[in-house]
């Protein structure tokens, strides 16, 4: 049955690689874009465009802070495929602009535009794709699986970032585009809005304390929840065809009904505020310091992504297996904080690339808290969780600008109050370590 169901997942596994194939192929560009767009003369950076970057994390993250949540909870009611379409459709024309012109005013446009569609479009295929395999996998199989959708985007991160070092840099956002659109195209034609309806969509979820399990009946396609021995403070009232809650009172139930996903939703926001920094801080560092460009970075995240999709792949479901997902978190969480703290000392251009045999921690993270926060509730709130995940993310994701961009802009200027460039990813490491710490306050939880 698991190898049955491996390969209807071939659909959303197809859609998340296409995808993330168009997200990953500008990333290696953009930097040097937006620097060419905005900043005057042959300097390697300047504060507008950390500003610009900035400002754009913060707005996109506000938006989805509360979008997130709204789609978790649409996709349990509605159907997770068609609250793909609207974002995905949405998706495709900032990419296309850009392969258009990129002088200052067709930048500013796509600029904007990509703020305003990011606030429904932005993680929207990774959150929906995991309440899609959560909700059509079950027991053991389905925290390795969540390994094997990481794998799979960073996968497409490999060929998109070989593909950005050889392609024009028109040619890099046109052919984003035209991913994004057969990813469209391809979501709609080939992916089932569910796998099956049989008994087998039973899930068990084990106490935190006593190891009671909660048992899922399904009559005529309805989810009802019969709990005993939850693994919840309290239980949970399962409402999922009920409009007359808001999404964002749903989220806050569920945040507040298991220690658990409390604990795990503050991970995850350290774990997000400080990723979210490195991705405000690191580029234009490594810019500003060792004069990096379009093919440095798509160099350094090749072998990033390749390492990653290697450990999401092999290790992660050996590693998952033999030590549990609480250990894994916290084990990623360590690696990531060694990277950042080798990454503010930087000497040399070679050191970033060093750095790159610590990546499998930063993938060991969000699998582990994904598997983790599945677990609480049943396959009929899969998108609510998903959604307080994204929810969480997106608040970090707004907070993190505001801390390290201006000390990026500061700490690469000749006004800093010492001399230290990398003061920022010191910083980053910084908070991953307070992740760190409060992630053994987890506690584990066997699988049933």
């Amino acid at each position: 049955m698991e190898e049955s169901r491996f390969g209807e997942l071939r659909h959303i596994l197809t859609t998340v690689f296409l995808s993330g194939f168009a997200e990953f192929l500008v990333k290696p560009v953009i930097t040097d874009v937006t620097v060419a767009a905005v900043c005057s003369g042959l300097t390697d950076s300047c504060s507008l465009a950390v500003y610009l970057t900035g400002v754009q994390q913060v707005t996109v993250g506000l938006g989805t802070m509360v979008m997130m949540p709204v789609i978790g909870n649409l996709a349990d009611t509605y159907g997770i495929k068609a609250l793909l379409t609207l974002p995905m459709c949405l998706s495709i024309l900032p990419p296309a602009i850009l392969g258009y012109r990129r002088d200052t005013n067709f930048f500013y446009a796509f600029y904007v535009i990509k703020i305003l569609f990011d606030i429904v479009s932005q993680g929207t295929v990774d959150c929906l794709a995991h309440a899609y395999v959560a909700k059509n996998v079950h027991g053991r199989k389905r925290i390795p699986m969540f390994g094997v959708l990481a794998g799979i985007k960073s996968i497409s991160g490999v060929c998109a970032t070989f593909s950005a070092r050889f392609l024009p840099v028109a040619s890099t956002f046109q052919v984003s585009a035209i991913s994004l659109f057969v990813a469209l195209v391809y979501m709609r034609i080939f992916v089932k809005k569910r796998l099956h309806d049989h008994n087998d969509d039973d899930d068990y979820i084990e106490d935190d304390s006593s190891g009671g399990r909660n048992h899922q009946e399904f009559h005529d396609g309805n989810v009802l929840t019969i709990l005993a021995e939850p693994i919840l403070d309290e239980p949970i009232k399962t409402h999922v065809s009920n409009t007359k809650y808001s999404s964002l009172k749903d989220m806050v139930c569920l945040i507040r009904s298991s220690t658990i996903l409390v604990q795990t939703l503050v991970v995850t926001f350290f774990a997000t505020f400080s990723q979210t920094g490195m991705e405000s801080a690191l580029m234009y560092f490594l810019k500003a310091c060792f004069g990096f460009s379009k093919n440095d970075f798509a160099e350094l995240l090749m072998l990033s992504t390749i390492i990653a999709s290697i450990s999401q792949l092999v290790i992660f479901p050996i590693f998952v297996s033999a030590v549990g997902e609480r250990k894994v978190l916290s084990t990623g969480l360590l690696m990531e904080f060694f990277k950042a703290a080798f990454l503010s000392v930087a000497w040399s251009p070679w050191v970033p690339y060093a750095t790159t045999v610590l990546e499998p921690g930063a993938m060991f993270v969000m699998p582990s808290v994904y598997g983790i926060a599945s677990r609480q509730v049943g396959s009929g709130e899969q998108g609510k969780v998903q959604g307080c995940i994204s929810g969480v993310k997106s608040l970090a994701g707004v907070m993190a600008p505001f801390v390290f961009s201006p000390l990026t802009v500061l700490f690469l200027s000749e006004n800093a109050p010492f001399y230290f460039p990398g003061f920022s990813l010191l910083c980053i490491a910084f908070s991953l370590m307070i992740g760190f710490l409060l992630s053994f306050f987890i506690k584990d939880i066997s699988s049933p």
